[in-house]
């Protein structure tokens, strides 16, 4: 056969693979949605994704199934999402740990930034600086002058390695100059439970699990890590304005996708997100879990994402964290 029909027959062949991924994603969806949760069903991701899912299940018009795969601070959860087709059926609650710290803490078979792909930031959640009421500190400035007064004595409490708290706690060490010691539980609820029997002092905690407790006089707030004080206790500082500038630490709550997803697919995703985030229902249940409402773009979230993860990559090298 003449080359020339060869050539011809070739473009017949490829003309309509080429024309696919522009096919899926003008029929997408047409089966359900698997959203992964990379962590147990309960907490702040899990959360996050079952409200923002259901919404996501009305807008686009298919069922949208929470998938718990909790395990190794993240990563497998994550690494399902990275070996599952590119094709915006399974996407993945996203957060500051298998994204931005995970890969300076562990050793993956995947590079988050690389293999994944953002769809939107959807809220962002800040902490509160508590400690137990029998601890002689009234503010930041206190705590501080006592732990540099007794290094290595006061201890503070965290729901594992790389989590959101004992994040706070190494980039306070680094940023006050002190010396508080990390001691890790499974989980928020027993690090919260030791806090409030006075066995550790101190706790960057989510405010949820705190504010409670706040309330309740079992624990003291001296301020919120945020980059704005909390609608929900609008009359305790950050930590900016009560003495140390700088740190900024929040739980955040996202959707990605694995890279290579057609764009017209991430990009009727995040329209989904964003209109989800607009439901009074929905912003209601964020703000009660302490996390503000974002739905940014695709582009805006890629740029916070290196951004968390050259920031955090720094604090662990520093901090000298290690997986337990």
């Amino acid at each position: 056969m003449p080359s020339g029909h060869y050539s011809a027959l070739l473009s017949l062949l490829v003309w309509p693979l080429a024309l696919l991924p522009a096919a899926q994603a003008q029929t997408y969806p047409v089966k359900p949605i698997r959203f992964i949760v990379s962590y147990a069903p309960g907490g702040g991701t899990d959360i996050v994704a079952r409200t923002v899912g259901a919404k996501l299940a009305e807008l686009l018009g298919k069922q949208v199934i929470i998938d718990n795969r909790p395990g190794a601070g993240g990563n497998i959860g994550t690494e399902v999402t990275i070996n599952a087709p590119a094709d915006g059926y399974t996407i993945l609650a996203g957060n500051i740990g298998p994204i931005a710290v995970n890969p300076s803490l562990y050793k993956l078979s995947f590079v988050p930034l690389r293999d994944l792909a953002p769809v939107s930031l959807l809220a962002l959640a800040p902490l509160l600086i508590v400690v137990h009421p029998s601890l002689p500190v009234k503010n930041v400035r206190e705590l501080i002058a006592l732990a540099r007064h007794s290094p290595g004595t006061l201890n503070y409490s965290s729901a594992g390695t790389g989590s959101s708290n004992h994040l706070a706690g190494a980039l306070f060490n680094m940023l006050a100059k002190v010396d508080t010691v990390h001691v890790p539980y499974r989980g928020a609820g027993p690090a919260m439970t030791d806090l409030i029997a006075g066995n550790v002092m101190l706790s960057f905690a989510t405010m949820p699990s705190a504010m409670t407790q706040v309330k309740a006089g079992k624990l003291r707030v001296l301020a919120v890590t945020g980059a704005k004080r909390s609608s929900l206790m609008p009359e305790v500082h950050t930590t900016a304005e009560a003495g140390l500038p700088g740190h900024e630490v929040s739980a955040w709550y996202s959707i990605v996708v694995k890279a290579g997803t057609p764009r017209a697919i991430i990009d009727q995703l995040h329209g989904a997100a964003v209109k989800a985030l607009q439901f009074p229902d929905v912003r209601e249940r964020l703000i009660a879990e302490g996390a503000d409402p974002i739905g940014n773009t695709p582009e805006e979230f890629s740029a916070f994402m290196r951004a968390e993860t050259e920031k955090w990559a720094n604090v662990v090298k520093t901090a000298g964290m290690k997986v337990d």
